[in-house]
């Protein structure tokens, strides 16, 4: 299931880009999480292979994360290597300019063992919160 979320933020991309790119920012903006960079990317310590883990308080385990792509003003891409009940979970925020700030494209995939409505609801809802936190975040 694949399932995007479109938004406007008046700010500028780097604006934008400076508080997606941050990944133990998160921490700020995720509702009760805090996020840790277990391994540093190359050449950028937040760019492609970093590993950031997302810990939210109670039972649940810790969501792991790849980034597989990093293209500073433009384009960040993950997949959860761990901690996630879905299979193939991947995210990817594009970022563009457009009169008067920046629009931000959150696209959430991932495999669910149901089919059909059921299977949507997830990926939807997840591409819309994330999508949410993130604008929230970098309205400020």
């Amino acid at each position: 299931m694949r399932a995007t979320a479109t938004t406007v933020v008046k700010k500028p991309v780097d604006h934008v880009w400076s508080v997606l790119a941050d990944h133990e920012g998160m921490s700020s903006w995720g509702p009760g999480v805090t996020v840790t960079l277990d391994k540093e990317g190359a050449p950028e310590r937040n760019g492609v292979g970093a590993v950031r883990r997302i810990s939210a308080p109670g039972p649940m385990p810790a969501i792991v994360e790849l980034v597989t792509a990093f293209e500073p003003g433009e384009r960040l891409g993950y997949k959860a290597v761990g901690g996630v009940p879905f299979r193939n979970y991947h995210g990817e925020v594009l970022l563009s300019p457009v009169a008067g700030g920046t629009r931000v494209e959150y696209t959430v995939s991932l495999e669910v063992p149901v089919i059909g409505f059921i299977g949507v609801v997830p990926s939807n809802a997840i591409a819309h919160t994330l999508l949410r936190l993130l604008a929230r975040a970098a309205a400020r």
